[in-house]
C-alpha cells in the first residue's frame, strides 16, 4: 500500500484540537497527555521493522503535523488565541452556510441541549481512538474531528454560554476495537455508532462524583467542587452529590453553602450518613433580634442608639 502524504495538512493545523484528537475544552495538563500517548504511538522505534514508506509517513505526520498542532495549544495563552480562531471559523462557516459531510456532526446538532456535552466527548473519544495507528483512516479521522469541533462550538455559541476547561473528559476512553472487525450495519468505519449506546446522564454523572471523592480525598478542593457540580447537573437528584459538596464547603470554612447542600441533600433522602454527621458541625443560624417600632422605644431607646 501507497502512503500518501495529503496535501490538507496545513489546513488541518488551523485546528489542532482535531488534529491530536482531544476537545477543545481540554486544558493543557489534558493536551499534554494526550500529545505524549499520541508520540508514543508515532514513535519510530515502533516501525524499525515496517517498510520504508510506512517509516517516512511516520516521521512526516510527526514532525509536520502532531508537533506543530501541540505547539499551538500547549499553554493557556496559546490555547485561547487557537480557540478564538477556531470559534471564528465555526461561526464564518455557519453564517455562509458551508455544509456539514461527517454523519457524526450531523448527529451532534440533533442531541437534546443535557446531551451535548456528553455526546461530544464521546464521539472525540472514539474518533481519536487508534486514531494514529491506522495511517489509511488518518485523514478521514481529522475530518469529521474538524466538523465536529465547528458544531459544537456554533452549538456552545447558541447557549451563548462560556466554554469551560477540563482536566478530564466525561468519560473513561472506550475499549480499543478490534482492528479485524468489521463495522456492523448502521456504524461508521472512523466514528463507530452515530446514536446508538449513549450512556444516560446518571452514568457519566457517577463517574464526575467518583473523581470528585478521588480530589476530595487529597484536599483538592477546587476540582472536586467542579466534578460534582458537572455531576449534579446532570443528575441534581441524588443525595450523594449534594451531601458531599456541603461537606466540602464545610471544610472550605464555608459554612452557608455547606447548609445549603446539606439540606438539600437530606431533603432528597433524610437518611444521608455524610449529610446526617457533618451537618450537626455546622454553627446554629442566628436568630435576628425583633424589631421594636420606633414609637415603643420611648426616651432611652433612643438613646441606646446613638
Amino acid at each position: 500500500m501507497v502512503l500518501e502524504f495529503s496535501s490538507n495538512w496545513q489546513d488541518w493545523l488551523c485546528d489542532p484540537y482535531a488534529v491530536l484528537g482531544i476537545p477543545v475544552t481540554a486544558d493543557p495538563q489534558r493536551i499534554m497527555k494526550r500529545y505524549r500517548t499520541v508520540a508514543k504511538v508515532l514513535h519510530p522505534d515502533r516501525y524499525g521493522l515496517a517498510d520504508p514508506v510506512t517509516r517516512d509517513w511516520v516521521t512526516q505526520v510527526l514532525a509536520r503535523i502532531v508537533n506543530p498542532a501541540y505547539g499551538k495549544i500547549k499553554d493557556d495563552l496559546g490555547q485561547r488565541e487557537i480557540l478564538a480562531l477556531v470559534r471564528l471559523q465555526a461561526l464564518k462557516n455557519l453564517k455562509d452556510g458551508v455544509p456539514v459531510h461527517s454523519d457524526i456532526a450531523r448527529s451532534l446538532k440533533q442531541q437534546a441541549v443535557q446531551n451535548t456535552e456528553i455526546f461530544y466527548e464521546q464521539q472525540v473519544s472514539r474518533i481519536a481512538d487508534e486514531m494514529y495507528s491506522v495511517p489509511a483512516e488518518l485523514e478521514g479521522r481529522i475530518q469529521s474531528l474538524l466538523e465536529l469541533n465547528a458544531v459544537y462550538l456554533q452549538i456552545k455559541q447558541g447557549e451563548q454560554q462560556p466554554l469551560r476547561q477540563r482536566r478530564t473528559g466525561l468519560m473513561s476512553s472506550p475499549p480499543a476495537p478490534n482492528p479485524a472487525a468489521r463495522p456492523a450495519a448502521g456504524t461508521n468505519a472512523n466514528n463507530g455508532p452515530l446514536s446508538s449506546g449513549l450512556a444516560s446522564p446518571h452514568h457519566y454523572a457517577q463517574r464526575h462524583y467518583d473523581r470528585a471523592k478521588h480530589y476530595a480525598q487529597n484536599a483538592d478542593w477546587k476540582d472536586a467542587l467542579q466534578e460534582l457540580k458537572d455531576a449534579i447537573r446532570l443528575d441534581p437528584n441524588c443525595s450523594n452529590y449534594h451531601a458531599l459538596m456541603g461537606f466540602i464547603y464545610l471544610k472550605q470554612e464555608q459554612m452557608g453553602m455547606a447548609r445549603v447542600y446539606f439540606k438539600q441533600a437530606l431533603k432528597l433522602n433524610p437518611d444521608d450518613k455524610l449529610a446526617k454527621r457533618f451537618s450537626q458541625y455546622l454553627p446554629k443560624p442566628v436568630a435576628s433580634e425583633p424589631s421594636v417600632p420606633e414609637a415603643k422605644r420611648g426616651l432611652f431607646g433612643r438613646f441606646r442608639r446613638r
